[in-house]
């Protein structure tokens, strides 16, 4: 998978998750795909759970861990 900029999917928003990361437009933490694709889990498998996501949000979030400190 190609490297994308996480910025332009993802977002921070106190009102949602408690300001946790989620995908712009929906409340699907960030976190929970990670931790799903750390799990094992494809891209594929993910997107067919959340349709809301698609191949580029999952890329988004791997950036997006990617720079975590």
């Amino acid at each position: 998978m190609s490297r994308i900029e996480w910025q332009d999917k993802i977002a921070a928003n106190p009102k949602i998750h408690g300001g946790d990361p989620c995908f712009k437009g929906t409340r699907i933490p960030v976190s929970m795909i990670v931790g799903s694709l750390a799990d094992g889990m494809t891209a594929e498998e993910i997107i067919e759970q959340y349709p809301r996501l698609t191949l580029d949000n999952i890329r988004a979030a791997l950036s997006y861990a990617a720079e975590l400190p």
